[in-house]
């Protein structure tokens, strides 16, 4: 058994690279080989979102706070709220983050393959994330 306190892990900022606008990523778990299944508390300040991504095995998203947006790469904008969870499927390119005026935060599940868990690609150009 593994017990994470919580405070013990620090909270870090969404890297320039994969987001744009504020965002927090707070570590939940990793769990330990043969698992794994790794997840995150994320908080989007309003306009924030990720890059264009996708998750070798998929990924689950809960949401636990405000408002925000998801995309799936050739579909339309979708809005979601708390206890909305969203399932993209592995190698499904999609972004997710706040709403233009509401922060939003979300619990991140994805598992790693080969040492991996995402493949970014490039920004959410403004045009795209206003729809």
């Amino acid at each position: 058994m593994d017990i994470k306190r919580n405070g013990s892990q620090p909270s870090g900022k969404g890297p320039t690279e994969y987001f744009t606008g504020v965002v927090r990523i707070d570590p939940l778990f990793q769990a330990p080989d043969p698992a794994r299944v790794g997840g995150a508390s994320v908080t989007f300040e309003p306009g924030a979102r990720t890059a264009w991504h996708s998750h070798p095995l998929g990924q689950t998203l809960i949401v636990t706070v405000g408002s925000g947006r998801v995309q799936r790469w050739g579909g339309p904008i979708e809005e979601i709220r708390p206890g909305d969870v969203i399932w993209f499927a592995p190698g499904e390119k999609h972004w997710h983050g706040a709403a233009p005026t509401t922060a939003m935060t979300h619990i991140a599940l994805q598992e790693m393959l080969d040492g991996k868990n995402a493949d970014w690609m490039e920004k959410v150009s403004d045009e795209q994330y206003q729809g």
